[in-house]
C-alpha cells in the first residue's frame, strides 16, 4: 500500500509542477507581449520631428504668402525639400522606420508640396488673373486646385507602389521637384522685381504643366542608384565643389533652372526611348533587305 501511496503522491507532485511551471511560462508571454503593445503605441522622436519641421516649413510658406512676403515663402518650401530628404534617411539609419511615420510623412508632403505651393502661386499671380474678367478669375483658381488635386493623387500612387515599382525611376514628376518649379518660378520672379499680375499667364503655364506631370506615367531618375558609400574619384569631389559654388552665387535662377531642367527630362527621355524603339525595326528591315 505504501509503494502505490509514494506513486500517487508523485504523479500528483509532477502534475502540479508542471501545471505551476506552465503557467508562469504563459504569465512571461503575456507580459512580453504586453511590453512590445506598449512599444508600438509610441512613436519615435527624431524622424517624425524633421518631419514636423517640414510640415511647419509649409505652413510657414502659406502664412508668409498670405502676409505678402513671397520670397520667404519660396525659401520656406526649399527648406521643407531639404526636410523631407533628411526624415526618411534618418529613419533608415536609426533603423525607426513604421507605417506611422510614412504616413505622417505623406501628409506633410501633401501640405508642403500639394497646398502650400498651389496657395503661394495663387496669392502671388493668380489671383490677379481676376482682373481680366470673371471667367479668368475662375481659371487661375482651378489651375491651383488642379496642382493641389495632383499632388494628391501623385502621393496616393506613390505609396501604392512603394513595394513594386522600380526605384531607379519615379512615375511621374515627384511633388517636391513640382513645388520647387512652381515656387521658384516666383522666387525668381520677385527676385528680378516683377509682379504677380504682369506674369500671370507664364505663372498659369507652369503649375498646369507641373500638375499634370506629376499624374503622368513619363518615368523621371530617382538618383536612388547613386552610391554615396564607396569611394569617388577626387574630381567628382570637386566637381560637387564647383556646384555648390555655382549655386550659392544666384540661388534662386540656379534652383528654379535645375529644377525645370530635371522637369522636363522626363518626357524628353521619354521621347528619346521611343524614337530609339522606333528606330531599330527600320533598322532590321534594311539589314534584311541588302
Amino acid at each position: 500500500m505504501a509503494p502505490f501511496l509514494f506513486v500517487v503522491s508523485y504523479v500528483l507532485i509532477k502534475q502540479r509542477i508542471l501545471v505551476y511551471l506552465g503557467y508562469e511560462q504563459m504569465s512571461e508571454t503575456m507580459e512580453t507581449e504586453q511590453q512590445q503593445t506598449k512599444r508600438r503605441k509610441g512613436i519615435y522622436l527624431l524622424p517624425n520631428l524633421i518631419t514636423t519641421a517640414g510640415l511647419f516649413g509649409g505652413f510657414y510658406g502659406i502664412v508668409a504668402a498670405m502676409n505678402g512676403h513671397f520670397e520667404y515663402a519660396a525659401i520656406a518650401i526649399f527648406v521643407a525639400m531639404i526636410l523631407d530628404g533628411l526624415d526618411g534617411r534618418v529613419a533608415r539609419l536609426t533603423n525607426t522606420q513604421t507605417a506611422f511615420g510614412a504616413e505622417y510623412d505623406s501628409l506633410a508632403d501633401m501640405v508642403s508640396f500639394g497646398v502650400a505651393p498651389a496657395l503661394i502661386m495663387y496669392e502671388w499671380s493668380l489671383s490677379s488673373m481676376a482682373d481680366l474678367g470673371w471667367q479668368w478669375g475662375k481659371i487661375g483658381w482651378m489651375v491651383a486646385f488642379i496642382y493641389t488635386a495632383a499632388a494628391a493623387l501623385r502621393l496616393a500612387r506613390f505609396n501604392t507602389q512603394v513595394g513594386t515599382a522600380d526605384k531607379r525611376f519615379f512615375q511621374g514628376l515627384p511633388s517636391p521637384a513640382a513645388a520647387a518649379c512652381v515656387v521658384g518660378f516666383v522666387w525668381v520672379a520677385v527676385d528680378q522685381g516683377f509682379e504677380g499680375k504682369t506674369l500671370a499667364i507664364p505663372a498659369m503655364v507652369i503649375t498646369l504643366l507641373a500638375g499634370l506631370l506629376m499624374v503622368s506615367n513619363f518615368l523621371f531618375s530617382s538618383f536612388k542608384e547613386v552610391d554615396f558609400k564607396h569611394k569617388v574619384p577626387f574630381t567628382v569631389l570637386l566637381i560637387g565643389v564647383l556646384v555648390l559654388m555655382f549655386a550659392s552665387f544666384d540661388p534662386p535662377k540656379v534652383l528654379f533652372a535645375g529644377f525645370v531642367i530635371y522637369m522636363l527630362s522626363g518626357p524628353l527621355l521619354s521621347l528619346g526611348r521611343k524614337l530609339k524603339r522606333s528606330g531599330k525595326p527600320k533598322t532590321v528591315e534594311n539589314e534584311s533587305s541588302k
